[in-house]
């Protein structure tokens, strides 16, 4: 392919340096893993992410450490007392729930078309058509060609290794909220959904960590595993973008349910939607509210269905008054 045929305002030199520079996160190996092929690793990775973070809070709740006693939000004994769901309940049925998630994964990923290896300078060139218009409508002809030519493969390199993966990733996260929110929320809208699906998850009155995904085997089948699977397909993700989301959200839904509101947490951090959020959706009060899951809370705040600590007290303070 004759390149700079294809990409007129790149010099020798600039395409020489999108061939030859990557970011940090790219390997170039067949599988990110020698022993396990990438499209099996997605289906591990998730699990094995699971069960490590549930492991961590477990640690966490067994143990006797003092600190932690002002960051649990409910105690030991409460956990144990108001619960309806025995741990060996919970246990089992999220292993089914991994368990059919994995074989739908499995049967999924052997119908997606491998292909040879990416092309990866062909696809950044073929970005160089769309790129230049933009710049030269942004600009102008005169200064946006200056523009390209001094700057154009710096531009291409950052579109194709960060711009796009990042877009992908926050598409995948929208879709996946925008899926859990609407089926979260009309499962309990729903007298009947609720009653035969829905209840199951809510027996855990107060969540922990590896009760997050204690679901109905049909409701973990709708909620998350196919809410995953329409995110990648969406999103146009590779495998390994498809990797990383998968673990992020996993380790989400274990940290939401975990219990604790952790000021050193990065996933408590980064968003508002945490475990203090969701654990108000999980208490009588808050059971018609809070429904966004895993990511972030604008489902919530453009649909008014959000409830916080604050809000509970206004209202305990209201009913008192009355």
């Amino acid at each position: 392919m004759n390149y700079t045929h294809s990409s007129p305002f790149l010099a020798p030199a600039q395409i020489h340096y999108l061939s030859t520079n990557t970011p940090v996160y790219y390997s170039p190996r067949p599988s990110l893993l020698s022993w396990i092929p990438d499209h099996l690793l997605a289906l591990a990775a998730p699990v094995v992410a699971y069960w490590i973070a549930s492991l961590f809070f477990h640690t966490l709740d067994i143990s006797s450490w003092k600190y932690l006693n002002k960051y649990r939000i409910h105690d030991s004994a409460e956990v144990q007392s108001r619960n309806r769901a025995t741990r060996v309940q919970v246990l089992c049925a999220v292993l089914l729930q991994q368990l059919v998630q994995t074989l739908i994964g499995y049967w999924w990923m052997d119908q997606r078309p491998t292909g040879a290896a990416v092309d990866h300078l062909g696809n950044i060139l073929g970005l160089a058509p769309s790129l230049s218009g933009v710049v030269l409508r942004m600009f102008g002809n005169t200064q946006g060609s200056v523009i390209l030519r001094n700057y154009g493969a710096e531009l291409l390199y950052s579109l194709y290794w960060w711009a796009i993966p990042v877009s992908k990733f926050f598409l995948g996260m929208f879709i996946i909220d925008t899926w859990q929110y609407f089926l979260h929320r009309g499962m309990h809208m729903n007298t009947y959904l609720y009653k035969k699906l829905h209840s199951v998850h809510h027996r855990l009155y107060v969540p922990y960590a590896y009760g997050a995904l204690y679901n109905h085997p049909l409701e973990g089948l709708l909620l998350d595993t196919a809410g995953a699977g329409i995110a990648e397909l969406v999103s146009c993700m590779s495998t390994r973008e498809a990797i990383l989301l998968f673990v992020i959200s996993t380790l989400k839904t274990v940290d939401d349910h975990c219990g604790y509101s952790l000021p050193w947490d990065p996933l408590q951090l980064v968003t508002r939607n945490n475990a203090d959020y969701h654990d108000i959706h999980h208490q009588v009060i808050g059971i018609k509210s809070n429904f966004s899951q895993p990511f972030f809370i604008h489902w919530d705040v453009i649909l008014g269905t959000r409830m916080t600590r604050k809000d509970i007290e206004q209202r305990r303070q209201r009913q008192k008054a009355d």
